[in-house]
């Protein structure tokens, strides 16, 4: 397989790297910087159990137009949410007609912007459960290997799910692009905005009893969404996200202990990426693309979702510095007298 990997962060470094590892010919499209220390350092994905695997010799480029002229089979798009736009305005410079596109970006509103661009023929909906960080450019740390999810809907789909299998990615096609998406949007949820503006670890969320009754309702939000879109929630490779739903549904008493080890077990000690780029001074995070996704779509269905609302709104305000972190650093109250579940 000829692939190339639209962004070289900690996603498509970890899977392109490891289709890399395993003979196939892949190359990283990257911004200069990073391409320069792609090709000063080269690619080490460190796994679960210490070992290092080094690539020495990685193709990289930062042109566009060299990228697609090895024309590879497929796009492997691994790019932030709040870069798509950008990302898709420089492809429609380059081609009109791109390769297929495997989107693995998280939430669920990209593969409909990629299809608007250049066809839905042209789109697969992908999505990672696999935990991977980045440290530095070309520095990949799995942390916790679950897998990676294809929806079955293009002819090129099976033949991945089959590649990365052979390269110990642990892929699993799905029936339903939507269900998959969806449900890989309620695990990225879990905490992820709440310990952003607490400048708290999820599992001490968690076993907060305000702070989890936030926990439930946004789920709840999220999973009314769901149902009114007729979308059904499905487990994921490594990941038990019908259980997650059914915790979120549960009589509070029953499920805060449950969740609360499940989600400390899950985590480990890894903050949540909202809270790694808010508190690293980012502009921006993914949370108009998360929670604010169902905002979006809870209004087009005619559901509430006042606490998504403020989870995204005091988000994006202490991201663009229009409040102050002390405002709500370690301190529930604050949060809670802009939330009532």
């Amino acid at each position: 397989m000829k692939c190339l990997v639209f962004g070289a962060g900690a996603i498509g470094g970890y899977v392109g790297g490891s289709l890399a590892l395993h003979g196939h010919a892949v190359t990283f499209y990257a911004r200069p910087a990073t391409a320069r220390a792609l090709r000063a350092t080269g690619l080490h994905l460190t796994q679960p159990d210490g070992a290092i695997d080094v690539l020495d010799s990685p193709t990289i480029t930062d042109s566009l137009e060299a990228a697609l002229a090895a024309q590879p089979d497929v796009i492997l798009f691994a790019l932030k949410s709040n870069d798509t736009a950008a990302a898709l305005e420089a492809l429609r410079t380059v081609t009109a007609a791109p390769p297929p596109l495997l989107c693995l970006q998280n939430g669920v509103d990209n593969e409909a912007s990629l299809a608007q661009a250049f066809g839905v023929e042209r789109v697969i909906a992908g999505t990672v459960t696999t935990a991977v960080s980045r440290a530095a450019p070309g520095h990949i740390t799995v942390e916790r290997k679950r897998g990676i999810g294809v929806a079955a809907t293009h002819p090129l789909s099976q033949s991945l799910v089959s590649d990365f299998n052979a390269c110990g990615l642990r892929a699993g096609a799905f029936a339903s692009a939507a269900s998959m998406k969806w449900s890989k949007l309620l695990t990225n949820l879990v905490g992820n905005a709440t310990s952003a503006i607490l400048d708290l670890p999820v599992a001490d969320v968690y076993r907060h009893a305000p702070l989890f009754a936030v926990e439930q309702a946004m789920l709840r939000e999220c999973l009314a969404v769901m149902r009114a879109q007729r979308i059904g929630v499905v487990d994921l490779p490594g990941t038990p996200v019908r259980a997650l739903a059914l915790g979120a549904q549960l009589p509070a008493w029953l499920a805060r202990p449950l969740l609360a080890r499940g989600v400390a077990s899950g985590r480990g000690n890894k903050m949540p990426s909202f809270h790694i780029d808010l508190h690293r001074g980012h502009t921006r995070t993914e949370v108009n693309w998360l929670h604010g996704a169902v905002v979006r779509h809870g209004q087009i269905c005619g559901i509430p979702t006042p606490v998504n609302r403020a989870l995204t709104q005091t988000l994006e305000a202490l991201s663009l510095g229009q409040r102050s972190l002390d405002e709500f650093r370690r301190r529930p109250e604050a949060l809670l007298r802009l939330i009532k579940p």
